[in-house]
């Protein structure tokens, strides 16, 4: 399963049990946050590291880019789409 897909089923259990969503939102609050909520994923089963985040991230954002015209000097920028985690929370919250 690709980092998406886990954060997206995690994301169905986070809406539907509101002790995990209040669990994941808490991470936030660490002193490094991206950290905190990774190991909260591995706790529960998702293998989500920091760069995974970051990297697929990226690559999604690179993909999007050369979809449109091109990927050329044309494209649209496109503003928080290469962001997981913080796509994440927004939809948790």
């Amino acid at each position: 399963m690709v980092v998406a897909e886990m954060l997206d089923e995690l994301k169905g259990k986070a809406l539907r049990d509101e002790k995990l969503k209040k669990e994941l939102l808490d991470t936030r609050k660490e002193k490094n946050p991206m950290t905190a909520f990774c190991k909260k994923c591995q706790s529960l089963g998702y293998p989500v590291y920091e760069m995974d985040l970051i990297e697929a991230g990226e690559e999604f954002y690179a993909t999007m880019r050369r979809s449109t015209n091109g990927g050329g000097e044309n494209s649209p920028m496109l503003e928080g789409e290469d962001d997981f985690y913080e796509l994440f929370f927004a939809g948790l919250e």
